[in-house]
């Protein structure tokens, strides 16, 4: 696989949104926007009951946004619309009225972890180490972290976005309350995803929407609070600090 994409697929109610870039899953603004596109559509289909979201490749499930779009940024406007990037993926996944299981195959880093905070369960496996970086650049995980902090609380969202060398364990996360389930491999992970999509299936499809309503419930202003947090993360990236350390990068 060398080109970036989003796909799904639906067999037996089961609908599964992939997305894929070479690099390490890393997501430009195109792939960001068809992703939360893929999922908007999800919750109005009434040919699915469950979505699973995955991501391609076997070794990294997201590795954040697109360090080539981050570099390229030079107005505070152009930083904002990068940002909102995956605040738009993760308001979808919040409104949408169908649960999202989350499949983490490998390691999670940044925006990576937002979405995985944001699915209303998430597998694992053992090699899905998380990190939220971005203070390494000078930022901060400011548009992530309403929903990393939704699933870690505020002890754990705090300790991993200050630590921002480290990369913490599956089973630091499960324990945290981002993972709800760790295999020991994809194949024993994918195996228990297809089990419980389909037991879902079962249930009153009005039973969960409104279980997911209710477990949302105290995030109704998230599409003026990440908007929020864009604009701070649109600033920052310009600030000389952010842009020396990305010429290191470079």
């Amino acid at each position: 696989m060398t080109k970036p994409y989003v796909k799904t697929t639906t067999e037996n109610q089961i609908q599964t949104i992939e997305f894929f870039h070479p690099a390490h899953n890393s997501l430009p603004g195109d792939i960001l926007a068809q992703l939360a596109k893929a999922i908007i559509d999800a919750g109005t289909d009434e040919a699915t009951k469950v979505i699973i979201l995955k991501s391609g490749g076997e070794r990294t499930f997201c590795a954040g946004a697109s360090f080539k779009e981050l570099i390229a940024i030079d107005d505070e406007k152009t930083g904002e619309k990068f940002f909102m990037g995956f605040a738009n993926v993760i308001n979808a996944m919040r409104k949408c009225p169908k649960f999202i299981i989350g499949r983490v195959q490998g390691k999670t880093v940044g925006g990576g972890v937002g979405v995985a905070s944001a699915t209303d369960y998430c597998f694992a496996t053992k090699f899905a180490s998380i990190k939220l970086s971005e203070l390494n650049i000078g930022i901060g995980p400011f548009v992530v972290g309403p929903a990393v902090e939704r699933k870690l609380g505020v002890s754990g969202m705090s300790q991993i976005a200050i630590n921002a060398n480290e990369f913490y364990t599956p089973e630091w996360a499960m324990k945290k309350g981002l993972f709800a389930e760790v295999y020991e491999s994809t194949e024993e992970m994918d195996t228990a995803i297809q089990s419980f999509a389909e037991n879902l299936c079962n249930y009153n499809p009005e039973a969960m929407k409104h279980m997911k309503e209710m477990i949302w419930s105290s995030c109704e202003n998230w599409d003026e609070l990440l908007a929020e947090r864009a604009k701070i993360s649109g600033k920052l990236v310009l600030s000389e600090f952010t842009k020396e350390t990305l010429k290191r990068f470079r």
